[in-house]
């Protein structure tokens, strides 16, 4: 349909209503003095009254048709009805009336008192009926094509549960009916939004549930604190519905708050915590006017660093990856994002000695975050040859370079399964520390490492292969049911490394506080039951056995290793544990060759070179 047939429509729409308003204002004047007469049209007749009013008419409409054209009248989409527009109506239909009567009384024209109660009663009831009859019809409508329609409950009777549950009614597209509202204020109770009501507290959720037949639940509370969040997803969770959330408080200042803007239940959401803060200021002041390089800048890390190191200002960002779709993917957000950014993305592998040394003295980074490695558990348990020649040796070869080229800071990002390692991947990285502590005592360059457990929506982490196997229908697969795990958002873990940057005086091992653990089991019931399905009846969970060189649970510290604490009260020191380093490079050009040869015996001497390493299925 075209444009021209669309206002076509439209000012016919408007010229129809304007028609039907006037015939309503005469019609109200009418019945106001047959009602003061008691119906007796008679008596009307031989009044004078009839003709005051008559008299009056033309001015009364003109002015009452240019109110309401003042108040939208005409320009509101009245198959969306709702209270505001009411009292919109409502309001001109009262100062119509009131400029009536002044002006009846300037010009010395006299109606009876009754009238003017009874016109702006019969005026609003006369004009708002047709449009909230038209409102009516299509709610009607709507109910009567609607086929599978899906009870919610909403949770929130504030400002934006009003405005939520508005566009669930109004919508002739969501087949969806809010069937209830939950709202722990007790003066709420009984009472009604929209017609809806509020039938009790978070308490009353399940059974609620069961009486409404609800499907999905939606927490319309945008101020709700993570921790609050947590308790209430808990009970929604025995609900066994699908859950749905309005993300955030900001969107109801920008008045962004809409169905679009609701989300699915994340994992961030079940951790029950405050987003973690750090200090900025901090940041910025070594980071700003810097030349920095990250490796591994296209993966989960890398990237995210990269995000936030663009927002700080350094004089030029080098980013290196050897996987060209991922650096591509970043370059092009960071050039959406930051045009004046000084951005530099090299295709490279940190293996390579010849590429990083071109690299660092061909750009001369002042800070270096080393990202890049093999992470993968089982994986590199298959292919330990390569875990070593990537992590271990693409790590010292990176040092090296940053350490020739005069680099300031080097930040290896490092992982708690380094701490009593129980596979090559956790060795690779206990090694990948040890070089960094050699490396300080060595050269100028501040080297530290920073050490923590899993980040939430990493590429290969569990939660989204959950979500896949939700999605699929199942089973979803946890390795064993005691399983636990450290977890942070990849944003909160980049801002601690970034912080923790700050810190950085040369050889420390930061460690950063992850929270409480989380047992996968839970959590992967936590994911099923807020998808909407009953685990272990319409989701199975499948139990396949810890995968080889995975532990029960990671540890953050070695025993020999104590805590420092910072600023930070989510970041600290561990004490770095003294060995011989002129041993150890020995040892580590031993290591070089068995790994490049791919030679046998490569778990034996990593064993040699990290005590604390026992690997549980192959010797």
């Amino acid at each position: 349909m075209n444009f021209n047939v669309l206002n076509s429509k439209r000012r016919l729409r408007i010229v129809g209503l304007i028609l039907y308003d006037i015939f309503a204002i005469q019609a109200a004047v009418f019945i106001a003095l047959w009602l003061r007469f008691d119906f007796q049209l008679t008596i009307l007749f031989k009044s004078h009254f009839l003709d005051v009013a008559i008299k009056y008419v033309p001015v009364n409409t003109i002015v009452t048709i240019t109110i309401f054209m003042l108040f939208n009248m005409y320009e509101n989409i009245w198959s969306y009805v709702g209270f505001r527009e009411a009292l919109y109506g409502v309001t001109a239909c009262l100062i119509s009336s009131l400029f009536q009567t002044t002006a009846m009384v300037l010009l010395n024209l006299h109606l009876p008192r009754s009238f003017h109660v009874f016109y702006p009663v019969l005026l609003a009831m006369f004009t708002m009926g047709l449009r909230f009859f038209y409102r009516i019809l299509q709610v009607v409508a709507a109910a009567g094509t609607a086929k599978n329609v899906e009870n919610v409950m909403l949770i929130g009777a504030g400002e934006a549960g009003s405005v939520i549950l508005k566009e669930y009614q109004s919508s002739k597209y969501l087949n969806k009916n809010v069937a209830c509202i939950i709202d722990d204020n007790p003066a709420k109770f009984h009472k009604y939004l929209n017609g809806c009501q509020i039938v009790g507290n978070r308490y009353t959720i399940k059974r609620n549930v069961v009486k409404y037949d609800i499907q999905e639940i939606v927490i319309a509370i945008p101020s709700l604190k993570n921790s609050q969040m947590k308790e209430l997803l808990r009970i929604c969770q025995e609900a066994e519905c699908k859950v749905k959330i309005l993300p955030g408080i900001y969107q109801l200042i920008e008045e962004e708050v809409t169905i679009s803007k609701l989300r699915n239940v994340e994992i961030e959401d079940l951790l029950g915590r405050d987003p973690i803060q750090v200090n900025l200021d901090e940041i910025i002041g070594y980071v700003s006017n810097k030349v920095v390089l990250v490796t591994g800048g296209g993966g989960s890390i890398g990237s995210e660093l990269c995000r936030q190191l663009a927002q700080h200002q350094p004089k030029q960002l080098i980013i290196v990856d050897i996987y060209e779709n991922n650096a591509y993917d970043i370059q092009q957000e960071l050039k959406r994002r930051y045009p004046q950014l000084n951005l530099v993305v090299l295709i490279a592998s940190v293996r390579n000695t010849a590429r990083m040394n071109w690299i660092f003295q061909t750009y001369r980074p002042d800070i270096v975050y080393h990202a890049a490695a093999h992470k993968h558990v089982p994986l590199m348990e298959e292919s330990p040859h390569e875990a070593i020649k990537n992590n271990v040796f693409g790590t010292y070869k990176t040092a090296m370079a940053a350490a020739a080229s005069g680099t300031s800071r080097f930040v290896l990002i490092s992982t708690d399964k380094a701490v009593n390692p129980t596979n090559i991947m956790g060795a690779s990285k206990r090694l990948c520390e040890m070089i960094i502590q050699t490396m300080n005592k060595k050269y100028d360059t501040e080297f530290v490492a920073v050490r923590f457990g899993n980040v939430l929506g990493s590429n290969g982490s569990v939660i989204p292969l959950f979500n896949q196997q939700i999605m699929e229908g199942g089973p979803v697969t946890v390795t064993h049911p005691d399983i636990i795990r450290y977890f942070m958002t990849i944003p909160e873990a980049v801002s601690l490394v970034l912080q923790a940057g700050a810190y950085a005086r040369g050889g420390e091992i930061f460690v950063f506080d992850m929270g409480e653990p989380v047992r996968i089991a839970d959590l992967a019931r936590n994911m099923i039951r807020l998808s909407g399905y009953i685990p272990d009846e319409e989701i199975q969970i499948v139990y396949t056995g810890l995968r080889p060189g995975e532990k029960l649970y990671e540890e953050m510290l070695m025993d020999e290793e104590g805590l420092q604490d910072t600023n930070n009260h989510l970041i600290h020191i561990g004490k770095p544990i003294a060995f011989n380093e002129e041993e150890f490079l020995k040892k580590l050009e031993e290591l070089r060759r068995i790994a490049e040869s791919n030679a046998e015996g490569i778990r034996e001497k990593v064993k040699e070179l990290v005590s604390t390493y026992n690997p549980l299925d192959k010797g």
